[in-house]
């Protein structure tokens, strides 16, 4: 007999908390040892600072393809879960497991093979940024294998409703990261100086125990899902349903990627302290931006589960509550970028150009983060419905359709400043997408859950 489900009768605002709550922790984490990297790296030179930035669009799209395979892992699970069909929940986490460990193959190719290609098309190879940033990058991407398992392990969890398990995963691999980052950056006690290679290292030892931690705290305590690969065999039905509601989310980042790669182009046109702003914009931005995926993470499951078990309800109030909360976050982000831009460059070792940059660079590009607020809260309901591909659309005109040409046509009055608006711009026609689709989605699946009441 398996107990009822929390997600399917705890009070909902209780309920999101409590599910989103060690998600967002975690996630809040996860940036500040990001940070961390960047301010360890910082403190090397400017120069290892930019080409950890110019790495950035491989990597995120790295994490893209875990988190997003994570995500179709997650929601599938958690609707199998609240349909109750448990042996369906195995497959589907054993499946996850198999994509987990190839994805990393395809990864550790493109760090032996791919990361001087990545940084050549962006930089002179005579350039110091170009072999700061081909030893990051090849590190990062080479021992893939603990993200990969990271993210899988995690997931698990968080269908299950344990995410505070979760939390521990992530808080492991955050803390030893931070705590390695320094040591083998700048050669502290017996460890050798190593850079920026020595920031991806301490990234990737922080990964792969997580890893461990997780599959130990799996196989603990997540009773309601039993990952077996005895007698294993891919299949291809469930990986395609993984994917179906996966891939979009994937390909948003991918989008995501490639609009940071074209807009550190575009940025380096007018000098590379630029991009090395963009890069810090990006590490800053995830202190706001990390705890709302951290509440997505939280909301998917509940609305996934709500959805198989057919109790449009739970699935509205939800929502609604878990919007307003996004809204609040990114209301309070904005206001720190405004009030105290000098004081968070002062973090990065800023240099006086990079001082006059950065400051109204982050006070204008953070006018969008409400906007963006609203709009990511609504895209999860769009990956736990199964509607993923309008996550895709909406990610699509923000970045490629509007965003980038913005961005292009702003920099042809030479004035950098007159570039970042981009961002607000392309935020409010993202909002007005999202609400259209959204409206759509929501009218076609309630108006369903309804007929068949």
């Amino acid at each position: 007999m398996h107990k009822e489900n929390k997600m399917g009768v705890m009070p909902i605002k209780k309920l999101v908390l409590s599910m989103s709550f060690p998600m967002m922790v975690s996630m809040l984490v996860q940036a500040l040892y990001n940070v961390v990297d960047s301010i360890f790296v910082s403190q090397v030179c400017e120069d290892a600072l930019t080409a950890v930035s110019l790495a950035f669009p491989a990597q995120n799209l790295m994490i893209g393809v875990a988190t997003g395979t994570g995500v179709g892992i997650n929601a599938l699970l958690s609707r199998s879960l609240g349909a109750r069909d448990y042996d369906k929940a195995n497959k589907i986490a054993a499946q996850g497991v198999f994509l987990a460990a190839l994805s990393s193959v395809v990864f550790l190719l493109f760090g032996i093979f791919g990361a001087p290609l990545f940084f050549k098309a962006q930089i002179d190879t005579a350039s110091p940024i170009y072999s700061y940033g081909v030893d990051y990058l090849s590190v990062v991407c080479a021992a893939s294998i603990g993200l990969f398992g990271q993210v899988t392990m995690e997931r698990l969890m968080q269908a299950t409703g344990k995410t505070t398990l979760a939390m521990i995963t992530q808080l492991t691999g955050a803390i030893i990261n931070i705590i390695f980052d320094p040591l083998l950056i700048m050669g502290i006690g017996p460890f050798p100086r190593m850079e920026a290679k020595g920031a991806a290292i301490a990234t990737v030892f922080g990964q792969i125990v997580a890893f461990i931690v997780g599959i130990v705290l799996n196989q603990k305590y997540n009773k309601e899902v039993h990952v077996s690969l005895k007698g294993f065999r891919p299949d291809g039905k469930i990986i395609g349903e993984i994917y179906k509601i996966g891939v979009p989310s994937i390909i948003m980042v991918a989008i995501g990627s490639f609009m940071t790669f074209c807009f550190n182009k575009i940025l380096l046109g007018f000098s590379t302290t630029a991009a090395a702003v963009f890069g810090v914009y990006f590490k800053l931005q995830s202190f706001v931006f990390m705890p709302i995926f951290g509440l997505n993470n939280g909301v998917i499951p509940i609305v996934a589960f709500n959805y198989g078990a057919r109790n449009k309800d739970r699935i509205t109030s939800t929502l609604k509550f878990s919007c307003t909360i996004a809204v609040a976050i990114m209301a309070f982000g904005t206001l720190l970028m405004w009030i105290m831009p000098e004081t968070m460059l002062r973090l990065f070792d800023a240099s006086d150009d990079m001082m006059g940059i950065g400051v109204p660079a982050l006070r204008i590009i953070s006018t969008h983060f409400i906007f963006a607020g609203a709009s990511i809260n609504l895209g999860a309901s769009f990956q736990a419905l199964g509607r993923s591909h309008f996550s895709t659309i909406v990610s699509f005109a923000r970045q490629i359709i509007v965003l980038l040409p913005a961005a292009y046509l702003l920099a042809k009055t030479e004035v950098l400043n007159n570039v970042w608006f981009a961002f607000p711009i392309a935020e409010i026609m993202s909002l007005i997408v999202t609400l259209i689709c959204f409206r759509y989605v929501y009218k076609t699946l309630i108006s369903k859950l309804n007929k068949a009441e």
